[in-house]
């Protein structure tokens, strides 16, 4: 039997480009992990969408000044609509469950989005859902939960809802902005700036009417809220949509999941918190989870008969 081809190899592979994106696009769900540290530790409590707001729309503004590209025709309303899907409404339930539940709850519901994208991708992409996307979804909230539940849990119904809320809406902006793409000539730069001042606008009347402005900020508070607006938003979103044209609508889905990741080693190293075995092989299984939605079907399978092969052959 002929040893396998290094072509062979190398298909079983996604390409060095295709990785390249995958890593710089993981870094917004990275960044975005850090919000649940701060938000307990360092904003003032009881103002979500108010925070939601301080974090969006000024990185919208400054964006829409880099870019100097303003939507056009049909643009108008849809940048609204994925404003409202993926900052908006996205950010503001995920204040919600962010401050009314523990991290790791909040963490572990959002972990549901894949699902939410596999049956939206159906209906809207007509890309049929596989065993394989779901059985690795049900292992990234597997892992999830292994590592963030523990201890004693406090379950608030509308904390619940909001995390449950939170991943659909970010599922549906997801699917939308892949079947819509972006205009010719139009960079991520721009269509951040579009959404999250859209996602920023859509929220400060009902920002003002049920929170009012939040009390006096000191230099935690302004320290935090500058992180959340720099890396949380005007870094990392043209860093996402510009992953979101690129990458497979699957894979994109999974990178979510490194979030709680982020958020749990983060209360290892600033909150004293440890890992028990069980959490050990939930980042391992959680990580697993990412990894293989990057591959192309076949890929393990595939690697396995290589490495087979080889093995008979040196025998």
């Amino acid at each position: 039997m002929s040893s396998p081809s290094r072509s062979d190899a190398i298909s079983a592979s996604p390409p060095a480009s295709t990785l390249g994106v995958t890593a710089l696009t993981a870094a917004a769900p990275v960044s975005w992990g850090t919000t649940y540290l701060v938000t307990t530790e360092f904003l003032p409590p009881g103002h979500p969408l108010v925070s939601t707001v301080i974090r969006a729309l000024p990185a919208g503004l400054i964006l829409l000044a880099f870019s100097r590209v303003l939507p056009h025709g049909a643009w108008w309303w849809r940048s609204l609509l994925l404003g409202t899907l993926n900052i908006g409404a996205f950010n503001a339930l995920l204040f919600v469950a962010a401050y009314r539940l523990p991290g790791g709850i909040a963490a572990t519901l959002t972990t549901i989005q894949p699902l939410f994208v596999a049956a939206l991708a159906f209906l809207l992409l007509g890309e049929r859902p596989t065993r394989r996307r779901f059985g690795w979804s049900l292992a990234g909230m597997v892992g999830v939960g292994l590592m963030v539940l523990r201890g004693r849990l406090s379950f608030d119904p509308l904390g619940l809802m909001a995390g449950i809320a939170a991943a659909a809406v970010m599922a549906g902006g997801i699917v939308l902005t892949k079947r819509w793409g972006r205009p010719e000539g139009v960079g991520a730069v721009a269509i951040a700036g579009w959404q999250l001042t859209a996602g920023g606008l859509v929220l400060i009347p009902l920002a003002l009417a049920s929170e009012g402005l939040p009390p006096a900020l000191d230099g935690r508070a302004v320290g935090g809220y500058a992180w959340l607006c720099v890396v949380g938003a005007l870094l990392s979103y043209p860093i996402w949509f510009n992953g979101i044209g690129k990458l497979p609508v699957v894979a994109i889905s999974f990178l979510p999941l490194l979030s709680p990741v982020v958020a749990t080693a983060l209360g290892l190293l600033f909150l004293d918190e440890t890992l028990t075995a069980a959490q050990n092989a939930g980042l391992v299984l959680a990580l697993a989870a990412v990894a293989a939605a990057q591959l192309p079907p076949g890929t393990v399978r595939d690697l396995l008969r290589i490495s087979r092969t080889r093995q008979g052959d040196r025998a």
